[in-house]
C-alpha cells in the first residue's frame, strides 16, 4: 500500500485517503506555476498566497513555497526539466513526502513528477477534494465530496495504485471478475458502481430538498442567501447576524454545508438567512457539479448577500470569480437583488490611508442594489445591512389591499401563510380587508386566487 493512498478504502467504497495522517505533520512543498502568457484576474503573488491557505486548511508542515516560471507547459512533467531536477533535489535535502502544484495535472504529469522527485504529488483539484473530505459534515456533504472524490480517482487508475500490473486468478474464489481480468480493469468497475450508487442516493437527497424547498415555499418568509469567495468571512457575518454556532475559523473553506436560520429586519420583518459554501478560483468542475443541489439555495434566493473581504489586496478578482460562478447558476442582477457586504472594515485601519479613503476607491464588481461595509467581528454596519437587505425586498415585493368574505375562511389562512400581512380592516357584514406584501415568488398564486377581489395596489 501507498503511503498516500488507501487501496483498501476504495474498494470497500469509501473515498480513498490521499494523505496519510498517522505520522504528522506531513512536509509539504508548494509550487505556484506562473505559466507565460496564461491570463488570470489574480496576481501570481496572490495565487500564491491563496495556494499557501489551502495547504493551511489541511495543516501541513510547509516546508517551502515557489512560484515557477514556466514558459510553456511540458507535456510530460508540466514544468520544465530544470525545476524538475531542482524539486528532487529538494524533496531529498529537505524530507519532503508531498509536493503540492497549484496546476491542473493530467494523470501522466502527475506520475512522472512523482517519479522524478520521489515525492508524492497532488494538483489544485486534489488538494482542494482533500480539504472538502475533512470538512463534510452532514450526509449530504459527505455523498457529493465521494462523489467528486472517485470522479477524479478514476481518470488517475493508470498510476494511483501499486498492483495495478498484477492480474486476478482464474476461478479465484471473492474475486467479481473472470479469468484474467486485470486489477485495473476491476478497480474501475467498482469504482463505476460505486458512482452510479452515490448519484443514486444523492438523487434521493435532491428530492429531499426539493421537498423541503417547497415546504419554505409555503411561508412568506423571503429568502436570502449569503455567498461569497471562501474565507471572505461569510459564517462569522452569518453567526454575528442570527445568533448562530455555524463553525467560523480562518480557514479556506471552513464550513461546506448550508445552514439556515430565521432574522429579523428592523421593521419587525423575518427572511430565512442561507450560509452558503465558499467559492474559489478554478473550483474543479466535479466539485461544482456535485454541490449543485446545494448551491440551489442560491438560485432561489429574493436577495443574495455578496460578502467580500475587502481587506484582502485580491478582493476584486475575488468578488468576479464569485459572480462567474452565480452566472454559470443562472443567477445575476437582472434576476436577483444583489448586495455587496464589503466586510472586514475593521482590518483597514492602521494602513497607509484612512479605512474611509480605501472604501471610497472600491467599487462594485457588478450591477448591485446596495453597498454596505460591515465588520462581522465588531457588529459595525450590520444595522444598515439589514435596513438595505429591507429596502431590497421591498423594491421586489408588492403591497395589495384584497377583499376577504366571512366565507372564505382558507382565503385568509393562506393569506397568513403565503404573504406578509400589514393590516387587517375592520370586519363588515361583507367580509374582511387585508394589506399584504406579496414576495415575486407567489404573485402569481395570490393574483389568480384572488382575481377580481383586489381593490387597490401600490402598483
Amino acid at each position: 500500500m501507498s503511503d498516500f493512498y488507501d487501496d483498501e478504502a476504495v474498494q470497500k467504497g469509501g473515498p480513498q485517503a490521499f494523505i496519510d495522517r498517522r505520522t504528522q505533520p506531513t512536509r509539504a512543498g508548494l509550487i505556484c506555476p506562473d505559466v507565460r502568457g496564461s491570463f488570470s484576474q489574480h496576481s501570481i503573488e496572490a495565487r500564491k498566497a491563496e495556494f499557501e491557505g489551502l495547504a493551511g486548511a489541511i495543516r501541513l508542515d510547509i516546508i517551502f513555497s515557489e512560484i515557477v516560471k514556466v514558459r510553456e507547459i511540458k507535456p510530460a512533467t508540466f514544468i520544465g526539466g530544470g525545476h524538475v531536477e531542482t524539486l528532487a533535489g529538494r524533496v531529498k535535502e529537505e524530507g519532503i513526502d508531498l509536493l503540492l502544484v497549484d496546476a491542473a495535472l493530467n494523470p501522466i504529469q502527475q506520475r512522472n513528477l512523482e517519479k522524478e522527485t520521489g515525492a508524492k504529488v497532488l494538483d489544485r483539484t486534489g488538494l482542494i477534494l482533500e480539504i472538502f473530505g475533512e470538512r463534510a459534515a452532514t450526509r449530504e456533504g459527505v455523498l457529493q465530496v465521494e462523489l467528486a472524490h472517485l470522479n477524479y480517482q478514476k481518470s488517475r487508475l493508470v498510476r494511483s495504485w501499486t498492483h495495478l500490473e498484477r492480474q486476478r486468478g482464474s476461478g479465484g474464489m471473492g474475486f467479481m471478475g473472470g479469468p484474467g481480468e486485470t486489477q485495473i480493469e476491476s478497480d474501475r468497475r467498482q469504482l463505476t458502481d460505486r458512482i452510479v450508487l452515490l448519484e443514486e442516493r444523492l438523487e434521493k437527497v435532491k428530492k429531499t430538498r426539493a421537498q423541503q424547498r417547497r415546504q419554505r415555499d409555503d411561508t412568506p418568509f423571503p429568502i436570502v442567501a449569503l455567498v461569497g469567495y471562501t474565507n471572505a468571512g461569510k459564517s462569522s457575518l452569518f453567526n454575528t447576524l442570527t445568533g448562530a454556532g455555524v463553525f467560523a475559523e480562518d480557514l479556506l473553506f471552513a464550513t461546506l454545508d448550508t445552514t439556515v436560520r430565521r432574522l429579523e429586519l428592523p421593521h419587525g420583518r423575518e427572511v430565512i438567512l442561507s450560509d452558503t459554501v465558499g467559492f474559489v478560483a478554478d473550483l474543479p468542475t466535479d466539485l461544482v457539479a456535485a454541490f449543485r443541489a446545494t448551491l440551489e439555495e442560491v438560485v432561489d434566493a429574493d436577495v443574495i448577500l455578496h460578502a467580500r473581504d475587502v481587506a484582502n489586496p485580491d478582493h476584486l478578482a475575488q468578488a468576479l470569480d464569485v459572480l462567474k460562478v452565480l452566472e454559470d447558476l443562472g443567477v445575476s442582477a437582472e434576476t436577483t437583488p444583489i448586495i455587496e457586504v464589503w466586510n472586514k472594515i475593521d482590518l483597514l485601519e492602521g494602513a497607509d490611508s484612512s479605512p474611509e479613503e480605501t472604501l471610497a476607491a472600491i467599487s462594485p464588481a457588478g450591477r448591485v442594489a446596495a453597498v454596505v461595509p460591515v465588520s462581522a467581528k465588531t457588529g459595525q454596519g450590520l444595522e444598515a445591512l439589514k435596513l438595505a437587505i429591507e429596502a431590497a425586498l421591498t423594491d421586489k415585493s408588492r403591497t395589495y389591499h384584497v377583499h376577504v368574505p366571512h366565507s372564505a375562511g382558507s382565503d385568509i389562512g393562506w393569506l397568513h401563510s403565503h404573504t406578509e400581512i400589514i393590516s387587517r380592516d375592520e370586519a363588515t357584514e361583507k367580509g374582511s380587508g387585508f394589506v399584504v406584501r406579496v414576495e415575486p415568488r407567489h404573485k402569481a398564486a395570490f393574483l389568480e386566487r384572488f382575481n377580481g377581489r383586489i381593490e387597490a395596489s401600490d402598483a
